[in-house]
């Protein structure tokens, strides 16, 4: 197995100890650890030159406009769009989504119109399109997916026509671990006129990204997940349709000139920007960045990689667990159920061993029925797991299953 101490030692939780015992940290996926320099660099702007951005004329506002700033150029370039205008700050992906469905959505669908999902879906990218094809008297429909928990793309292309203004589906399944064929899910859709919105939460994270390659019309993700703070996100869009829309949120710092009779907006990416940002979160949140980027994703991917393959070979040895979702195309997400244990049991047990995993429906409900489960037990990894964290799990796990008898 690859083990990258050097990486743990940089994230200053792990030197924590929760019941006497240092803890296996198992629900990345939920929310990432934070390394030091990101949280050096949000402490930092806090203890030396904090002050509101884009409207003071005084050194702390000036400087502290000039590192987010900076960081709109970071997320470009790792994110490989054209024009850094093109990269909305949001508070997370479920922000992005609703800023488009909301502001996109409602501009463009008309009754009879077709918004299209899938059965794999975050409810963040379920309940904003329900809302607004409810709105607009557009009709929802659903990508079906396969017991493994991949998606049924034949059943996807058979879904699209003219009727079809939109398409939202997420790039990696936040409860399977399944990573779709987006660059497909775009290219069919974009030939019968539908923009696509890929929700990136988990896509981002595991393997290098380029928009412009994509040629995805909408991206969305969060920092939090990607070894930055909480309370920010992306939204990238094509720069024609973002200018095309309206804004999603007024108030202070998106508006051109404010008349009782009229107002105008800023031009972009101001105009979706409103009120007094999540400042620090975002300087913080270049620095996640760069530090993603020194690690390197080839890195990332063969170490995750390397600790799916041996967690998925453990858990085969132990009869009473059974994987849900064992798709072909798969990153360090594993969902599972244990015979006769209920998952909050589960999870419960294992934290007084000191191993933390997620338990529950995971905000995906449908998803849940479709796989005929009420929970799962979901472990997820990131750069700082080892084989030790998965021998504690395994070790866990079959303690637990010999109380349960």
């Amino acid at each position: 197995m690859i083990a990258l101490p050097e990486i743990r030692q940089q994230f200053p939780i792990f030197n924590e100890t929760v019941k006497g015992t240092q803890v296996a940290f198992l629900d990345t996926g939920a929310s990432a650890q934070k390394p030091q320099v990101v949280i050096d660099a949000e402490r930092e702007v806090y203890e030396k030159y904090y002050a509101n951005i884009h409207r003071g004329v005084y050194y702390f506002s000036e400087k502290s406009t000039q590192e987010y700033e900076l960081v709109r150029d970071v997320v470009r370039q790792f994110i490989g769009a054209e024009d850094s205008r093109q990269v909305i700050f949001t508070k997370g992906t479920t922000e992005s989504i609703n800023l488009v469905a909301q502001s996109y959505g409602r501009k463009v669908l008309t009754p009879g119109d077709i918004v299209i999902i899938s059965e794999m879906e975050h409810h963040a990218n379920i309940v904003p399109w329900q809302m607004i094809c409810e709105e607009r008297g557009a009709e929802l429909k659903v990508i079906p997916i396969n017991d493994q928990g991949e998606l049924l793309l034949d059943r996807y292309l058979e879904m699209l026509s003219d009727r079809v203004k939109i398409v939202s589906v997420t790039q990696v399944s936040n409860v399977l671990g399944t990573i779709n064929d987006v660059k497909l899910i775009i290219d069919e859709a974009h030939k019968m006129g539908a923009k696509v919105l890929i929700d990136g939460a988990q896509g981002a994270v595991h393997q290098p990204l380029n928009v412009t390659e994509l040629n995805v019309d909408f991206y969305a993700f969060s920092a939090h997940k990607l070894y930055g703070p909480t309370g920010v996100g992306i939204l990238y869009g094509k720069r024609e349709l973002l200018e095309a829309m309206p804004p999603y949120q007024t108030g202070g710092d998106m508006i051109d000139l404010v008349t009782f009779e009229k107002t105008t907006f800023a031009p972009l990416p101001n105009k979706f920007e409103a009120g007094t940002p999540n400042i620090a979160g975002v300087i913080a949140f270049g620095k996640a960045l760069e530090w993603v980027e020194s690690v390197g994703f080839e890195t990332i991917t063969s170490h995750e990689n390397a600790l799916l393959d041996y967690t998925m070979e453990q858990l085969a040895q132990i009869p009473e667990v059974r994987v849900i979702g064992t798709a072909k195309e798969k990153v360090g997400v594993i969902s599972f159920v244990v015979k006769g244990i209920h998952p909050h049991d589960i999870g419960t047990l294992l934290d007084h061993e000191g191993v933390a995993i997620r338990v529950g429906h995971h905000c995906a409900q449908p998803l849940m029925r479709r796989m005929d489960v009420p929970a799962t037990a979901r472990i997820s990894f990131g750069v700082y797991n080892s084989s030790e964290d998965v021998d504690r799990l395994i070790a866990g796990l079959k303690k637990i299953i010999k109380l349960f008898g």
